[in-house]
């Protein structure tokens, strides 16, 4: 096996004036709850898979009984009118799980964006607190000053007289060597908690990129999960409250 290979599925889409939008796991997993939720609402279709000598060595099992090797995937979705582009969709099961793996998916992914025409890349992500956030903000980092003075516009928030940070992994490499590649990007970071998969973070970034897409996008099911969540998080302060006031009450025999 190769160390990156790229498996089309059925007929190559024809595609021009791109975006790539990437969500893949991380910081609470905002980014790849929010790309799944938009291939789902657009109904984009699946063209390709990717897998890596870099992921995990494991497979999963499916609910039949037979197995899947674990894989990034690309969907594309075609413009319906001339105010929207042509989209492709990054998500999967893993990043790459070294430095070297991560820039020759990076590279293999910017290969493939390449040929379909792609002028520019949204990655989305989260940007972890480590405290509860009711309403979170969606912070940015872009290839250019103009891409950021644009995305101050649709409500992106920009740490500009701040240290200067960093975005690791794919969301990070994506844009830095898509640059190299002649694409701007941007990444949009939701404020995350961190610690819990965050519903209400990745609905924060959809609800951006919607307005800088210029797309009406569904996000009632994301509402329903961060409820489900809420719940569970509501659960876990509970437990935490009663093992400070009664510690007895959680010892058991095993």
């Amino acid at each position: 096996m190769k160390d990156v290979v790229v498996k089309y599925i059925g007929r190559k889409p024809t595609l021009k004036n791109t975006i790539l939008i990437e969500g893949l796991p991380g910081i609470g997993n905002v980014g790849k709850l929010a790309v799944e939720h938009l291939i789902e609402s657009i109904e984009a279709k699946k063209f390709a898979e990717i897998y890596s000598k870099d992921f995990p060595p494991q497979v999963f099992i499916n609910t039949d009984g037979t197995i899947k090797l674990v894989s990034n995937e690309l969907f594309y979705w075609k413009a319906k009118n001339k105010k929207n582009r042509d989209l492709i969709l990054l998500t999967g099961d893993y990043q790459g799980l070294s430095s070297s793996g991560q820039y020759e998916l990076t590279d293999a992914i910017l290969k493939i964006a390449e040929r379909f025409k792609v002028t520019q890349i949204f990655t989305l992500g989260g940007y972890g607190l480590g405290k509860e956030i009711k309403e979170p903000k969606v912070l940015g980092a872009a290839t250019s000053k103009k891409l950021v003075t644009r995305m101050k516009k649709a409500g992106v928030l920009f740490k500009e007289n701040e240290p200067g940070g960093g975005i690791i992994g794919a969301s990070g490499l994506l844009l830095g060597i898509g640059k190299l590649y002649g694409m701007e990007g941007v990444c949009l970071m939701g404020e995350t908690p961190g610690y819990l998969v965050d519903p209400t973070s990745a609905k924060a970034v959809l609800k951006v990129l919607s307005n800088i897409l210029k797309m009406k996008i569904d996000l009632s099911e994301l509402e329903i999960k961060a409820k489900e969540i809420e719940s569970i998080a509501q659960q876990l302060r509970d437990l935490e409250q009663m093992a400070k006031e009664k510690p007895e009450d959680l010892q058991y025999i095993g």
